[in-house]
């Protein structure tokens, strides 16, 4: 079964708790586009931020979510 962009948000949120999270259907049922917030992504590369939304996606990108558009940042100050 195919989550919902809340469902997918939900998880992001339950790896990355300070996640600003946003995600919309762009295409069918299983084409999303996300953008994530983070200041946990401080430092980071924009693969290992990618990375870490994949990870807290799981099994979900394997299967379920068939395309995902991706964009990470850290918070403006």
């Amino acid at each position: 079964m195919t989550p919902k962009p809340e469902d997918i948000a939900e998880m992001v949120r339950q790896k990355i708790p300070d996640a600003n999270v946003q995600v919309h259907l762009y295409s069918g049922d299983d084409h999303f586009e996300m953008s994530v917030i983070s200041a946990s992504f401080a430092g980071k590369s924009r693969i290992a931020q990618h990375q870490m939304v994949y990870a807290a996606l799981g099994e979900h990108m394997k299967q379920a979510i068939h395309a995902l558009a991706l964009k990470t940042s850290v918070p403006q100050e």
